[in-house]
């Protein structure tokens, strides 16, 4: 009886002892779980430490953020202009209006930055008459160039707007002056006087041409 008990005594011994083992060997494998995740934290700090950034993190203090290629653009700051030029000015040349013959409303504003012709004729002249031809010729060529106006004064307008018909100038613009506003304006005493206005609002020409120097005159601009 107490070798049967000896027996079991000593194999309850053995499976305490095995017992302890299993322990030892379950936390040996935890404190080797331990150290392999702290290994694996190890190696990310070394990686953020060469990279300057942590994976999906913020940038590391006392590093610059990457380049994108833009400049940075100050807020608030307006946007960079992408039109061109600015509105062209008028000049003061050009600062006045009128009615053409056929009761249009006319503002010479709408002429700034180009060449423009002012005829200033009246129905009864003769000269005006034998001018009247040429500018019927060339005004549709240079319309878009170098716009040829009539001032129609010293006369009464039923005579004026016959004298456009008869010389084929409906499509010219033709400024009704009877009170003689314009001409006082631009000094014109006499008839036929051409006044030529360059691009710049400069008058470059006043007095007398006749239809080959017109010509000569307007096409030199136009080509300007």
């Amino acid at each position: 009886m107490r070798i049967s008990v000896a027996w079991t005594g000593a194999g309850q011994l053995r499976r305490w002892a095995a017992a302890g083992q299993l322990r030892r060997w379950a936390a040996a494998g935890q404190l080797r779980r331990a150290a392999t995740a702290g290994a694996l934290v190890v190696a990310l700090v070394g990686v953020a430490a060469c990279t300057g950034t942590a994976p999906g993190g913020p940038v590391a203090a006392g590093s610059a953020p990457a380049s994108t290629g833009a400049p940075p653009t100050p807020t608030g700051a307006p946007p960079t202009p992408t039109g061109g030029p600015s509105a062209t000015q008028v000049p003061d040349v050009l600062r006045f209006t009128g009615t053409t013959l056929g009761g249009a409303a006319f503002d010479a504003a709408r002429f700034a930055g180009k060449p423009v012709v002012l005829w200033f004729w009246a129905p009864w002249c003769a000269t005006c008459a034998s001018q009247a031809w040429t500018v019927a010729e060339i005004e549709p060529r240079y319309r878009d160039t170098v716009p040829i106006v009539g001032v129609a004064g010293l006369g009464e307008r039923k005579a004026m707007k016959e004298f456009v018909t008869e010389f084929d100038l409906g499509a010219t613009p033709q400024i009704e002056d009877t009170k003689g506003t314009l001409w006082k304006r631009f000094k014109v005493t006499e008839q036929s006087i051409f006044v030529i206005i360059d691009r710049n609002g400069a008058v470059v020409h006043h007095g007398f041409l006749d239809g080959e120097a017109l010509t000569a005159r307007v096409a030199a601009l136009a080509g300007a």
